[in-house]
């Protein structure tokens, strides 16, 4: 089951951010996608707003995970972005923060497709109509393990 929202303005989406982490639990992933601008990073930080993390957040282009705490759970935050192969994302131990019982926001995650757990969140981000319009999907992903 899906749901698609749409938000205005930067804060709206760090709003919508902030309510959608109030379903989120140790262990979940959170799976984005869209094109560069269409809010991943500014979503993310609503999420993080809404787990209590207290620290900044920005997107980890260049160090590509970092890591903050929300009241005793780890918040790993990917940005895929600049990684060129799955080797890679292995390289920087992304399987372990997946499995470590943490919240793992992933930014790009479609680079990291085949390795990302059968159940998560994906999240969908596009431009709307206008430049300040945001349209987000929330998906619940719950595959089968062959």
């Amino acid at each position: 089951m899906s749901q698609t929202f749409k938000t205005c303005s930067e804060e709206e989406t760090i709003e919508r951010g902030v309510e959608f982490a109030r379903q989120l639990q140790r262990g979940d992933v959170v799976a984005l996608t869209g094109d560069l601008g269409t809010g991943k990073t500014r979503f993310i930080q609503g999420i993080c707003k809404g787990l209590g993390v207290q620290e900044h957040v920005a997107s980890p282009t260049f160090t590509i995970v970092n890591q903050y705490d929300a009241h005793g759970i780890i918040v790993y935050h990917c940005d895929f972005y600049r990684v060129h192969s799955v080797a890679d994302i292995r390289d920087v131990g992304f399987e372990e923060y997946v499995s470590s019982g943490g919240i793992c926001l992933i930014e790009w995650a479609e680079k990291a497709h085949q390795l990302l757990p059968a159940q998560r969140y994906d999240v969908h981000l596009r431009l709307g109509n206008d430049e300040q319009i945001r349209e987000i999907t929330i998906e619940k992903i719950v595959e089968v393990e062959v």
